[in-house]
């Protein structure tokens, strides 16, 4: 808990964007994952006094990656794409303290496939603790590419070694509307229709955007969930579950429509909101978000 595991294995550019700090093998399939999140973060901004649940999504998504490269083999150039990602929280275990949150992951891999002894997906599931109590479960399904493979995929994008020019950036709904204060944070739109946006692509943003990519980063997609939720309930506060699935690359240089409608909630105290995302007519991205009644 002294470091950071190496940027590298998680796909990161900067190092405080690392939320790992250690790992071990238990048996074939079981990892311990040890991992911090600070008291404040420039984005993952507290929430309702809690650290933000998309946090720990951020640090399921590094967990598969540190896995894959570190304990299953897989080559630091190949890509890997992520199916789905989810979360449920635990509120009263997700409190921001007067020192940073210290985690223990509990890792199992499953549906794990092999090509000629290299890894080629996995679905992992993660039990977060804190202070041995669970803050927070999920989980999620990944591909490993190799940048032959790759580079056949994204042909029609990778210009030359130059990634995709993004689209001229639009005006962002209002910070305070979706939970934010900076407009830079803010990746929706208003297309002038209800409960309909544009994906609003900011590649200068130091985390979303932490390194030159071909495509939008899946923790923009969901960010986005949060937002339009935020929107279609009138009221930005904590997101207790957040279930998705990534369907198709987002690509940064056509327009994105997110689209948002209440769905039944589990638990009357709660809402939920299904969001979608499509390009040219084609479903990329949904996930269902169930956010907290507001406090006070």
């Amino acid at each position: 808990m002294t470091t950071t595991v190496p940027k590298e294995f998680v796909h990161r550019a900067s190092i405080a964007e690392v939320m790992l700090t250690d790992w071990e093998r238990v048996d074939e399939h079981r990892f311990t994952v040890a991992a911090q999140w600070p008291r404040g973060h420039s984005f993952f901004a507290n929430v309702d006094g809690c650290h933000d649940p998309l946090i720990a999504a951020e640090t399921i998504r590094q967990t598969g990656i540190l896995l894959a490269h570190a304990e299953f083999g897989v080559p630091l150039d190949h890509h890997l794409a992520v199916a789905d990602l989810g979360v449920r929280v635990r509120p009263q275990h997700l409190r921001v303290a007067s020192t940073p949150a210290s985690l223990e992951l509990d890792v199992t891999c499953s549906k794990v496939k092999r090509r000629r002894n290299t890894l080629t997906g996995c679905h992992i599931d993660v039990q977060i603790r804190r202070e041995g109590r669970l803050a927070a479960t999920g989980g999620g399904s990944f591909t490993c590419i190799g940048p032959k493979v790759y580079r056949r995929l994204r042909a029609a994008k990778l210009l030359a070694g130059e990634g995709p020019r993004a689209m001229p950036m639009t005006a962002p709904e209002p910070p305070q509307s979706v939970g934010r204060i900076s407009p830079m944070d803010v990746v929706l739109s208003p297309t002038g229709q209800p409960h309909r946006w544009q994906l609003r692509v900011n590649t200068h943003h130091p985390v979303l955007f932490d390194h030159p990519v071909d495509h939008v980063p899946g923790m923009v997609l969901l960010e986005a969930a949060r937002q339009a939720t935020a929107l279609t309930l009138g009221h930005a506060s904590l997101p207790l579950d957040i279930t998705s699935e990534f369907k198709r690359y987002v690509e940064m240089d056509t327009p994105c429509t997110i689209e948002a409608r209440r769905t039944p909630a589990p638990c009357t105290e709660h809402s939920t909101v299904l969001v979608t995302a499509q390009q040219e007519g084609l479903p990329a991205f949904r996930a269902t978000v169930t956010m907290a009644s507001p406090t006070g």
